[in-house]
């Protein structure tokens, strides 16, 4: 199997980490990954977004035009990503910013408040983590332990005693996505 996945919004979002993160858990799994983000020069407020391919089989290329599920934080990330997600595909978008949400019926459209929950916990940093939690309740691309095996691969040692919290964002995000179909 393989999921091509595009994940796109601010700077600071946390967008070029949740694809990491998703990357790692692919490989911790033993699947084939690619990783390719795209962003502008600002670090913070600019749009950034990220390819994340897993797969059972070799990946013949990282370049995508249209995906099997498209995460979108932002209003920008929507207009431009929502055409973009294959028929029969996922959209995963955050409530807040969002305008003019999505519009197609020939997809399954989830909405997760995540930036709420992320602001009932305390904590905007795993805004993220929650929304990856989402992803995985609905396309579980890679397994919940993939994903903590991948968070100690990739967060530095001395986060290493975040990772409990960034769990506990996965399970919220799990729970809270809902399906406006």
């Amino acid at each position: 199997m393989k999921t091509e996945i595009i994940i796109s919004g601010f700077g600071g979002q946390g967008v070029l980490s949740m694809g990491k993160i998703l990357a790692y858990s692919g490989l911790m799994e033993d699947k084939e990954v690619t990783w390719m983000p795209a962003y502008g020069p600002e670090q913070r407020g600019g749009t950034a977004n990220v390819t994340v391919i897993v797969s059972d089989d070799r990946i013949s290329s990282p370049i995508l035009s249209k995906y099997d599920v498209a995460i979108v934080l932002n209003q920008p990330s929507l207009d431009k990503f929502e055409s973009k997600v294959k028929a029969g595909g996922i959209l995963i978008y955050d409530g807040f910013g969002i305008i003019n949400p999505p519009t197609r019926t020939d997809i399954s459209v989830y909405r997760i408040d995540a930036m709420e929950k992320a602001a009932e916990m305390k904590n905007s940093k795993v805004f993220n983590m929650i929304v990856l939690g989402g992803l995985l309740k609905v396309c579980p691309v890679v397994s919940t332990e993939g994903l903590n095996k991948a968070l100690y691969k990739s967060l530095p040692e001395r986060y290493h005693n975040l990772i409990p919290l960034n769990m506990q964002a996965v399970e919220e995000g799990m729970r809270i996505i809902g399906n406006n179909k």
